[in-house]
């Protein structure tokens, strides 16, 4: 087992967009709207903890190369009255691709929505059967400096 060697790559600038939703009751919605929820304010708590993750994909994920992002957007937003979407995006010029940084603020960022809410998700069996986070996917992805040439020589193998 080992990392894939990237040192013969050129930098080039990269960016990754990562998805997903959770799904919650229409009640927390409202809650998390008037900012009512006990822990603060959910939307802005789980777009730092989104950030924050991120940048310390490497530590989580054992194989990941530790990357110099240069910039991590995450959104955040109510999307109907019973789910909220986020979107990061993650920018970086590096020797390789950075979708997983995307898809680790994404994926922080809903289990942090779902820790600031979990006591208002749970049924009087404290369990949690309406709350669903899903659709966790790499929703975009660039990478410049690459010509199309080498781009088509790679793709006919």
């Amino acid at each position: 087992m080992a990392m894939v060697d990237v040192s013969k790559k050129p930098e080039v600038f990269r960016e990754a967009t990562a998805t997903g939703t959770i799904k919650l009751k229409t009640e927390t919605i409202r809650l998390i709207n008037q900012r009512k929820i006990a822990k603060g304010d959910t939307l802005y708590t789980a777009k730092i903890a989104g950030i924050l993750a991120a940048k310390e994909t490497s530590i989580l994920i054992p194989l990941c190369h530790p990357l110099p992002l240069t910039n991590v957007e995450v959104e955040i937003r109510v999307t109907d009255k019973g789910t909220v979407q986020v979107t990061s995006t993650v920018k970086a010029k590096a020797q390789t691709g950075i979708e997983m940084e995307a898809l680790v603020a994404a994926a922080v960022s809903l289990l942090t929505i779902w820790d600031m809410v979990k006591q208002y998700e749970k049924d009087a069996e404290g369990q949690y059967p309406l709350t669903v986070i899903e659709n966790i996917r790499v929703a975009k992805k660039t990478k410049e400096g690459v010509s199309s040439e080498r781009k088509r020589k790679k793709a006919q193998g």
